[in-house]
């Protein structure tokens, strides 16, 4: 069982998940390394300094209270990655975000959801189509999680507004987007849920939406695509989510729509073809491989005791030319260079933390890392 974090640890996970060359990667490897995330913020300058970066931007806690404030005055919540009150589901992901800013029902994300997500200029039947599916859904105990775009997103959160629904957005839970969305925003806020990995204030960029999608497959058992082009973000997810152990639903239609293309391949490749509920309900009944609500994060990131075997400093410091001479642009499994290197795995693991930090080495899921692509 998950206990709750106290606050100076809550806050501390914050400031170390905003500190430079910290992604979600990092952030998870530097609690199993030091337990706390205030003991990690206590090691982080020496860390970058020992691989050759004199100044790492660490926010303080000054910087962070105000962002704090602002949010209990809106009316949200901070979700923590290690407080009980984050998604397991969400946790066993390899870069599932270190925090979470939320309001409406936080309770929604104990229950089990399907994500719904397809194109923006959906056809009114699309439409149809997925507010019957996401009510459908709803009455049979599923949560519907999509990202409240314009389209098959807003029609998906609309079907499921009376039995419950979350909106995963791309920007802070204060900023409208799209517009025309404002009033199914607000609404979700009073019976649903709202989520975001950024603070109020936050315009949404083109780079936050692929991140956004990862959170939509993640905090879900299946993903249903609903009119997706061949080249478009609901594709991006559906890959997501197969990533992570979901399953992978889609909607024909027709070969003439150009909307209809890609949830067509994802069909030819495999995903369950979608005409009726039933159809999503039978295989998540049915699935009998592992589902992720058995699937387990690190439990080093729920643990507050220290390393009980710290790394020394002689070994690290005979080791870092050997990792870096290793290392290249292409990502290579972390488990191979601790073979090949014959170091022990806490040394090469506390080398590549310190090329994060000093911003020459990048993370990658699966247990990657490469020199990073400056």
């Amino acid at each position: 069982m998950v206990n709750s974090l106290s606050d100076s640890e809550k806050t501390a996970r914050i400031r170390l998940a905003l500190t430079q060359n910290v992604g979600a990667i990092t952030f998870r490897d530097l609690l199993a390394r030091f337990g706390t995330a205030v003991e990690a913020l206590d090691s982080l300058p020496q860390m970058a300094a020992a691989s050759g970066r004199k100044h790492l931007n660490i926010p303080s806690l000054s910087s962070i209270e105000p962002k704090l404030d602002a949010l209990k005055a809106f009316g949200g919540e901070l979700v923590v990655l290690g407080d009980k009150n984050y998604p397991e589901i969400l946790a066993a992901t390899d870069d599932a975000p270190p925090f979470l800013t939320a309001k409406g029902r936080l309770e929604l994300l104990a229950n089990d959801s399907i994500a719904i997500v397809g194109a923006r200029n959906a056809s009114a039947m699309g439409q149809k189509f997925s507010r019957m599916i996401a009510s459908a859904l709803g009455k049979a105990g599923l949560v519907i999680t999509s990202g409240l775009a314009r389209g098959i997103d807003g029609a998906a959160h609309t079907g499921a507004l009376e039995t419950g629904t979350v909106a995963v957005l791309g920007g802070g839970l204060d900023v409208y987007y799209p517009p025309e969305n404002h009033a199914l925003q607000d609404k979700i806020s009073e019976t649903g849920l709202l989520l975001s990995e950024h603070f109020l204030g936050t315009r949404p960029q083109a780079n936050h939406f692929p991140r956004r999608n990862r959170i939509i497959s993640g905090l879900s058992l299946g993903i249903m695509v609903v009119e997706a082009a061949l080249r478009s973000g609901s594709l991006i997810t559906a890959r997501l989510a197969g990533e992570q152990g979901r399953d992978v639903f889609a909607v024909p239609g027709s070969p003439l729509d150009p909307r209809s293309s890609g949830a067509n391949k994802l069909i030819r490749d495999g995903a369950i073809l979608v005409e009726s509920v039933e159809d999503i309900l039978d295989a998540i009944q049915n699935r009998s491989r592992t589902t992720p609500h058995e699937m387990k994060a690190p439990a080093s990131i729920f643990e507050e005791s220290k390393n009980p075997d710290p790394v020394k400093a002689a070994e690290v410091d005979g080791a870092r030319s050997i990792i870096a001479e290793l290392l290249a642009p292409s990502p290579i499994g972390i488990d191979e260079l601790v073979q090949i290197s014959k170091l022990p795995s806490a040394i090469v693991m506390h080398v590549i933390l310190e090329l994060e930090l000093a911003g020459t080495a990048a993370r990658h899921a699966g247990g990657k890392v490469s020199l990073k692509d400056i």
